[in-house]
């Protein structure tokens, strides 16, 4: 099967890239059948921000962390302490079916009952 060069637009950027015809051959040997959709600067910006697997986390509801190989960004949620009622936030997005505590209540129940608060 014989390849030529095609002029594509990036979806993203919306400029002008080349998909060669030795990309198009690396394509088809992988057994890929979609062209492209990105150019290949954004395809690296996306891949590099992206967790690797099904889409991006933000199309999966889940929250971005930083890009690139070392420390990820922490983030936190505020809410209310099902027990003291302060304010505290927590690593994980409260959903409203369990009781939430902040760092001190935790521990305290923790403390008392040598495991933690039983659901």
């Amino acid at each position: 099967m014989s390849f030529v060069d095609k002029t594509l637009t990036c979806r993203d950027c919306r400029v002008d890239f080349v998909f060669t015809a030795g990309e198009q051959e690396f394509y088809a040997s992988k057994g890929f059948v979609n062209e492209p959709t990105r150019c290949p600067s954004c395809r690296q910006a996306r891949k590099s921000s992206s967790s690797g697997g099904g889409g991006s986390r933000e199309d999966r509801g889940a929250p971005r962390q930083a890009a690139g190989g070392g420390s990820r960004e922490r983030v936190t949620y505020k809410t209310v302490c099902a027990n003291c009622n302060q304010e505290t936030t927590v690593p994980f997005v409260p959903r409203g079916t369990k009781p939430v505590y902040c760092s001190n209540c935790f521990d305290q129940m923790r403390s008392e009952s040598g495991r933690g608060p039983r659901y």
